[in-house]
């Protein structure tokens, strides 16, 4: 591989890219405040998370039909509020919980390294998360993207070929001229599987201090880095 075989860099972005979890778990925690409700956030949100794959899986499956990530996140949402003794928040507060997943915070790294990669290469969303989702969360968190590509924009959630084949089309590259980002071994292997380049970026706190999952690449990655900087550094950038 080489630099000039690369022509777009997709990435992956909850956890690769934004610290979901402590910024949640924070827009938790001001919801309490708000409400007077008491309860362990950090286990609510890793319970909200839990949902997550589990919902769109029923999509892929088709077990339901499509449904975009705000309206899955509303849904386990409403799921786990009971769990927690929470009864009847009014609807602006779900939606406004809901949108919380919009203003997420970059890990320190991400800004600098997407920067410095920026002069290069197109960057590109590669998410689960919907358009407006990944531009009120570029806005917030000062993110430089080109576009905002992601399962909206393909009608289909990772890993499902199509989530990574109908977006690359959308750029009018090969899957050969890209590379996925990510922080998380089953993405970059089934992007891989599809003819992508591939770099694991290692978020091990993604899922705070208990993590034991993707603490270490799985795969013959084709780059392996601990921060964006450092992907920016292997990239010549």
């Amino acid at each position: 591989m080489t630099d000039a075989d690369i022509k777009v860099l997709f990435f992956d972005v909850f956890g690769t890219v934004v610290d979901w979890r402590s910024g949640i778990v924070r827009q938790l925690e001001a919801f309490g405040r708000d409400k007077g409700i008491e309860a362990d956030w950090a286990e609510f949100a890793d319970a909200w998370r839990a949902l997550y794959h589990p919902a769109m899986r029923a999509v892929r499956k088709g077990e339901r039909g499509w449904a975009n990530l705000d309206e899955l996140h509303r849904e386990t949402l409403v799921e786990v509020l009971p769990r927690f003794g929470i009864d009847g928040p009014s609807a602006a507060e779900i939606d406004r919980l809901v949108r919380a997943w919009h203003r997420l915070d970059p890990w320190p790294d991400s800004v600098p390294g997407l920067t410095r990669l920026k002069r290069r290469f197109v960057l590109s969303t590669l998410s689960n998360g919907t358009v407006a989702l990944l531009v009120n969360m570029a806005r917030h968190a000062g993110l430089p993207w080109d576009a905002p590509l992601c399962s909206e924009t393909a009608r289909a959630y990772k890993p499902d070929p199509r989530a990574y084949l109908a977006n690359v089309e959308l750029l009018q590259v090969a899957p050969a001229e890209a590379m996925l980002v990510a922080a998380h071994n089953y993405d970059l292997r089934a992007a891989q599987r599809l003819g992508f380049k591939t770099a694991f970026v290692a978020r091990p706190s993604e899922y705070g201090p208990g993590q034991t999952r993707d603490l270490a690449p799985e795969g013959e990655w084709d780059i392996v880095a601990g921060s964006m900087e450092e992907l920016a550094d292997r990239l010549g950038c």
